[in-house]
């Protein structure tokens, strides 16, 4: 009977989404998907207002048990007030998690030159956004959930943020597979990178050039190595005996990118498999192919 209770405490408990990021990364558009999928959403609320707004969900019996507050936390003067309060939430038993929409510079200087906005600091777009950065690099480093928005789509977004919400016990793990090339830079919200350079690449191959590792005979090219299979093997076992490790240590999220010189071909056929074996032991998994598109 007591661990049914507390299953049902755990239910029941006060779930505040902070939903924060970088100006021009997308902030709104993940409120909209919290509300979509049944959240009581806030956007740009006053981080003073957030003890307030804990106490009044509480006070509602229960339909008010699942919030996203959108915060906009780039006045310094409230960047202390918000670790400050949310460390005060946490000590109030409600369950506060922090999810931290990012994208690469070149992506949020493009999204502000299209919509003609200026930067919220009143700077440059370009000191404005590394101005942010700096502000916002604390609270970053504190985020369960990085999501880096730079070449997502508004569905792909909304993918993400369902993954998010599919996680409801502590002994799940939401599992994520990027893939990416590196000529375009890291990818920012992940937890494991894995470069694939040293494998074969179809990139040379005259009749795979213009296929992806989406399309079979590529994926065939690339896996049927046996440089290829001994990789897979070592590092596949190796992810696979560490994850009940970090769900031990609480981490409900984990993100893995593997990566070649282009995104296209090998890291995408080895991102694709890493999905199957992942799925075939039971784990949520979505994959993600960042730079499949780039020609």
């Amino acid at each position: 009977m007591r661990k049914k209770n507390r299953r049902r405490a755990r239910k029941d408990r006060l779930l505040f989404w902070i939903v924060t990021g970088m100006s021009g990364a997308g902030k709104s558009q993940a409120i909209n998907c919290f509300e979509d999928f049944g959240f009581f959403c806030v956007d740009n609320l006053p981080v003073a207002l957030l003890p307030r707004m804990a106490e009044l969900c509480m006070r509602s019996g229960g339909p008010l048990h699942r919030v996203a507050l959108g915060i906009d936390v780039r006045e310094g003067s409230f960047l202390h007030d918000l670790y400050d309060t949310i460390g005060r939430l946490k000590r109030d038993g409600v369950d506060c998690r922090i999810v931290f929409l990012d994208a690469d510079d070149k992506t949020l200087y493009r999204r502000f030159s299209e919509t003609r906005r200026r930067h919220p600091l009143g700077k440059s777009v370009r000191d404005g956004v590394r101005e942010e950065r700096r502000r916002l690099s604390k609270l970053k480093g504190m985020a369960h959930k990085i999501i880096d928005t730079s070449s997502m789509t508004l569905s792909e977004l909304k993918e993400t943020v369902s993954g998010l919400l599919a996680v409801r016990r502590a002994d799940e793990m939401q599992l994520g597979v990027i893939s990416f090339g590196y000529k375009y830079g890291l990818p920012a919200d992940v937890d494991i990178i894995w470069d694939v350079r040293f494998l074969p690449n179809p990139n040379y191959v005259h009749r795979l050039k213009d296929h992806t590792g989406q399309d079979a005979p590529v994926r065939r090219f690339v896996l049927s190595n046996p440089i290829a299979q001994h990789f897979e093997k070592k590092f596949f076992s190796l992810l696979l005996e560490s994850l009940p490790y970090y769900m031990r240590e609480g981490k409900s999220y984990l993100t893995v990118a593997v990566g070649c010189t282009g995104g296209r071909h090998r890291s995408v056929a080895m991102a694709e498999a890493l999905k199957a074996t992942l799925a075939h032991h039971g784990y949520k998994v979505r994959v993600h192919h960042r730079d499949v598109d780039h020609e």
